[in-house]
């Protein structure tokens, strides 16, 4: 009799799962539907979707410390707009769709040049704008039908899949685990302004900087002349799957490289991988912000607000019943070719204030309406840090506002609002220099030039 039992107790089991996957999927469902309902009630009459990128902010008086702060806010939103637009096979904004659309195709940020294209091995010129990238050799060895996966669609606009090449965050201050146990993976890229003042002062060597002789001062945006300065973006990637629902990010297939020059006993390899953004940071230099303007954003489900309630079910980096120190970084040895490393434990330390949170509603609500199930709505603004005195000649930072800016993805264990520990994105990039020992003009990447093979 008990023998005969187990199919019915097999029966029911298998029943009860498959009830609870249905509910689980219904409540997802639902939760996402209630999410439209509440944002479909936000007043959006002031914001407008673009694909233009702002030369500068549209300031509004009366002027004070807070009004100009949200106006620096609103600079932000709208490049996030422009930067994320769906691109054109020549890299400029389709305008014949919307933000959220063909999310199969390259948004226009990520058909710019990394700088793993721009800083080559033995001081090599850079391939020019447009040119597909020289993936690493490993990379090379994946299958044609892996690499169909991700260059099919891609190579539709001339570019192959984004090398992410990079496994810590700055100043080997460690790398971050996501809830699956895998390293978060970093690129960085620069626009074509950008790419252009390196090449044409042979900045992408050392003995071309040596040659330089003065300090670095790449274009600034316009208003005046219309006209686009230099932008770099930073972006933080997760791999997709496990616990991971990929149809709430914006996903890519990218080549993730283990890179054996960024961490010793790592090993070269390659693999094909969807990944979903979960960090974005933005530095634009512009006319009347020579210090750059900084805009740093998140997945909205990154992590919780340390002083906060916790008002999600899952966090990407962040389980409540783990008894992992908050904010601190896995052991060394750091090897992203590691299968399992235990989770990062991060809260953010510096809450986003009330008006950013207001603001985020109302692009999120913008973003949804302008496309029902965008999953740009899923992304926030953390904050700007803009100089409040750019043109000071006692203070090169130009008294930044606010004076820290993090993210918690980017700058995960330097998080706070202690001077010259904690991160400020102007107060740490105004001692960048180049390898000449000059001035780069708030930027550490001419740092990665190589000497010329002799």
């Amino acid at each position: 009799m008990k023998f005969k039992s187990r199919p019915l107790v097999l029966l029911l089991g298998v029943a009860l799962l498959f009830s609870c996957v249905e509910n689980e999927k219904k409540n997802k469902t639902q939760k996402v539907a209630d999410e439209d309902v509440l944002l479909s009630k936000v007043d959006t009459s002031e914001i407008k979707l673009s694909p233009v990128i702002p030369r500068e902010i549209t300031a509004k008086p009366p002027f004070t410390l807070e009004s100009l702060q949200h106006d620096f806010d609103v600079f932000s939103w709208q490049s996030f707009i422009a930067l994320n637009w769906p691109a054109n096979p020549d890299g400029t904004p389709n305008t014949n769709l919307t933000i959220g659309q063909n999310q199969s195709s390259p948004t226009v940020w990520q058909m710019w040049k990394s700088s793993r294209e721009v800083f080559l091995p033995n001081g090599a010129k850079p391939n020019a704008w447009g040119e597909v990238e020289n993936i690493p050799l490993v990379c090379k060895n994946l299958t044609e039908e892996d690499l169909k996966k991700g260059v099919i669609k891609l190579s539709q606009v001339g570019k192959t899949p984004n090398v992410l090449d990079e496994s810590g965050e700055p100043f080997q201050t460690g790398p971050l685990i996501d809830q699956n146990g895998q390293y978060t993976r970093y690129e960085i890229l620069i626009n074509e302004s950008m790419f252009n003042y390196i090449v044409e002062n042979k900045l992408y060597n050392q003995e071309g900087q040596e040659a330089f002789r003065k300090d670095a001062d790449f274009p600034s945006s316009s208003t005046k002349t219309d006209s686009i300065g230099a932008i770099m973006v930073k972006a933080a990637w997760i791999k997709m799957g496990g616990k991971y629902d990929e149809s709430k990010f914006h996903t890519t297939w990218a080549l993730v490289y283990d890179n054996p020059e960024e961490q010793e006993g790592v090993k070269p390899a390659c693999e094909l991988v969807k990944v979903g953004l979960v960090g974005f940071h933005i530095g634009h230099k512009t006319e009347d912000e020579p210090q750059w303007v900084w805009s740093t954003f998140e997945h909205v489900d990154n992590a919780p607000t340390q002083g906060e309630e916790e008002n999600k079910d899952f966090y990407n980096y962040y389980d409540p019943k783990s008894t992992y120190p908050v904010n601190e970084p896995p052991a060394r040895p750091w090897n992203p070719a590691t299968k399992f490393t235990t989770p990062s434990k991060i809260e953010r330390v510096i809450p986003i204030t009330e008006d950013a949170k207001k603001l985020n509603k109302e692009f999120q609500a913008a973003l949804r309406q302008a496309f029902k199930g965008s999953v740009w709505a899923n992304y926030e603004l953390i904050s700007t840090q803009w100089p409040t005195n750019a043109k000071s000649v006692t203070d090169p930072t130009g008294a930044p506002a606010p004076p820290f800016l993090a993210n918690a993805t980017l700058e995960t264990y330097i998080q706070g609002e202690v001077r010259q520990t904690s991160s400020s994105c102007i107060a740490c990039h105004n001692n960048a220099t180049m390898t000449s020992g000059r001035f780069s003009d708030f930027t550490y990447l001419l740092q990665r030039a190589q000497k010329q093979k002799k």
